[in-house]
């Protein structure tokens, strides 16, 4: 039996792979590998590459990933599993490693660099904001998530939000978010296609803003206080204590 390591891709660039996910990737038999990876990435595979990438809606799909990684696990001394950012930020890997285990097979995870770290914006900052979290937009099976829990961070960065978020602005308003909140949307993070796009809370709702996925969304006063090249941003780091 083979072992398996889950493998983080980062958010695109190559150059932010672990070196030990880039030497794993020119030498692993096989790599099984998410849908949306920058193809840079997958240029560095030296084996067999299988695309087990699932679309929205296609979360059925998983038992059969589970299922190939243990086929192939059986017949190579190691496989790689190749996910999007990090194996363990909303990438089911967790799943997979429960799966394997369960099946006698050895898993070992190489972190990856998760999107949420790939804005260019602090998560937190120093007499601004005292931490952050992270909330999926589509829960398994399509269902909506509950934000009431997240109305008081003060950095609050969605992830697989970008069909839903005029229904999420309209729903941190109503429980308690500023609407005049600022945001960032950042498509396709580190990649040659990154698009950065600036909105409030308010125009976010009144379905004021363009965006196509992927995208990492980040609500909070870091977003304004680092905005480039602005006024306002002098003057809010005029403001807070450093």
């Amino acid at each position: 039996m083979g072992r398996v390591y889950l493998v983080g891709a980062g958010p695109g660039d190559p150059e932010l792979l672990t070196l030990k996910a880039y030497r794993l990737l020119r030498e692993a038999p096989v790599v099984l590998h998410d849908r949306l990876l920058d193809e840079r990435v997958l240029s560095l595979i030296g084996g067999k590459k299988v695309d087990v990438g699932k679309g929205q809606g296609e979360s059925h799909k998983q038992e059969a990933i589970h299922r190939l990684l243990l086929h192939y696990a059986q017949a190579f001394p190691f496989v790689v599993r190749l996910k999007g950012g990090d194996p363990f930020v909303f990438g089911r890997g967790g799943e997979e490693a429960l799966f394997l285990a369960s099946h006698g097979v050895e898993v070992e995870v190489v972190p990856g660099v998760s999107s949420v770290l790939a804005t260019g914006l602090p998560l937190t900052h120093r007499g601004l904001s005292s931490g952050f979290a992270v909330v999926s937009g589509v829960l398994d099976g399509g269902g909506y998530p509950d934000l009431s829990p997240f109305i008081h961070v003060p950095t609050l960065v969605v992830l697989m939000g970008v069909k839903r978020r005029a229904w999420i602005a309209q729903e941190l308003i109503r429980l308690g978010r500023r609407a005049d909140e600022p945001g960032l949307f950042v498509m396709e993070a580190t990649t040659l296609k990154e698009r950065k796009v600036w909105a409030t809370l308010k125009e976010v709702a009144a379905g004021k803003v363009e965006i196509t996925a992927p995208a990492v969304w980040v609500l909070g006063e870091v977003v304004r206080l680092f905005r480039p090249c602005t006024k306002e941003a002098s003057a809010s780091l005029a403001k807070v204590e450093v």
